[in-house]
């Protein structure tokens, strides 16, 4: 398959036939592809980079979520490229090139599920898999202006995927059309789950006020479209409740748990090897190397009140509204003093669903400049169909990308 856009990994060019594609699979006649992070038979798994591709072996089996699609029929057609290890939010990889954001020409297609995205975005395939610990799903769907999901943590089987911070890792996928994003789900996920009446739809004021005053406006008119599906919005701080640390607090907590343990998964590979990281990604592993096990332990009490809180406040149907990514799509080259500024931003956007292991979709519903621009619904854990069917049902009633 031709490759314009730089998406998929020299390494992971090979194509698998889904098992039912001449037959009656869900599936069936489409074509796929995978970040890689996610094993399959008989290839070395490459995670953004050279160093880790030189020291693994190959896979023994597939993972159980490309297992699954698979056997629905559809048909795998390579491996994506991805930030190193799975960190970061741009999607530049020094190794294995940046992808080409069609809907974004000169801008990043986001990170670090950028070849997944760029690919669905370029329509070289009809969905991608990629994965989101702090955003690596909904930031690329809102840079690319697709559809994108990060499910329920623990809806989807993580084995055969490198772990990254296990506590916060989910498998999500992308797609250009609402039904399709929908149909996955049904395949990776064991059992479908009661789809709860839509309740309130709320929005993290908190964390509209910390855009841009353009990009914030946009978001809003977005929010004014989905109410009209579920009822009048209702702004909320997303730290209302009596005892509640506040946002601020909420990336401490983030930063302490995710650090602590992509540290513990990753720091015996990375004394031994001592791999080629690029500049930023090598910052952030020095920074989760000095995360303290006493500031780790106070971190899971806090993430304790902070889930509790959002479980409680979206429990039912209710739904909270909030930026998929801080704006559109920074241009490709940005130094780290460009960009970090922009990822600090990401924190308190990426850390709500992360925290409490609510499922989150992002929802390509506006633009600013001409570019794509995302907004976000999460939703209590286990209540994924009803994002699900959320973008179905505006689509039907012709809500479609902007």
């Amino acid at each position: 398959m031709d490759d314009p856009i730089g998406a998929f990994v020299p390494h992971g060019r090979y194509r698998i036939e889904g098992k039912n594609s001449k037959e009656s699979g869900t599936l069936s006649g489409l074509t796929f592809a995978v970040k890689d992070i996610i094993d399959v038979e008989g290839h070395i798994t490459g995670c953004g980079n050279p160093d880790w591709l030189r020291t693994h072996k190959k896979a023994l089996r597939t993972a159980p979520c490309i297992r699954r699609l698979l056997d629905a029929g559809a048909t795998l057609v390579g491996k994506t490229v991805t930030e190193e290890l799975a960190t970061g939010l741009t999607g530049e990889n020094i190794h294995y090139g940046t992808p080409i954001n069609v809907n974004a020409p000169g801008r990043v297609s986001g990170g670090s599920s950028s070849g997944s995205a760029a690919a669905v975005a370029a329509e070289l395939v009809d969905f991608s898999i990629g994965s989101d610990t702090g955003g690596s799903v909904r930031a690329p769907a809102s840079f690319c202006g697709i559809y994108g999901i990060r499910p329920s943590h623990g809806r989807v089987s993580m084995q055969g995927v490198m772990k990254l911070a296990p506590s916060f890792d989910v498998i999500g996928w992308f797609s250009l059309d609402p039904i399709l994003l929908r149909n996955i789900g049904t395949v990776l996920f064991d059992r479908p789950n009661p789809i709860p009446s839509p309740g309130r739809l709320l929005v993290a004021e908190d964390v509209m006020e910390l855009l841009d005053y353009n990009i914030r406006n946009e978001l809003m008119k977005a929010v004014d479209i989905v109410a009209k599906f579920l009822g009048p919005s209702k702004l909320i701080r997303v730290s209302d409740l009596e005892g509640i640390p506040g946002l601020d607090k909420w990336v401490n907590v983030t930063r302490a748990i995710w650090g602590g343990e992509a540290w513990a998964v990753h720091k015996e590979w990375i004394n031994s090897v001592k791999p080629r990281f690029g500049s930023g990604v090598a910052a952030r592993f020095t920074a989760r190397s000095k995360v303290t096990t006493s500031e780790i332990e106070i971190a899971r009490l806090q993430r304790d009140v902070i889930s509790a809180h959002l479980k409680e406040l979206l429990s039912g149907g209710d739904v909270l509204a909030l930026p998929a990514a801080p704006g559109i799509a920074p241009p490709i080259g940005g130094s780290d003093l460009e960009i970090d500024p922009f990822r600090e931003a990401n924190e308190p956007i990426g850390c709500t669903s992360g925290l409490a292991g609510l499922p989150q979709i992002s929802l390509p519903l506006t633009s600013f400049d001409g570019l794509p621009l995302g907004l976000g619904i999460a939703a209590g854990p286990g209540n994924d169909e009803l994002l699900l069917d959320l973008a179905v049902t505006m689509a039907e009633n012709n809500i479609t990308p902007q």
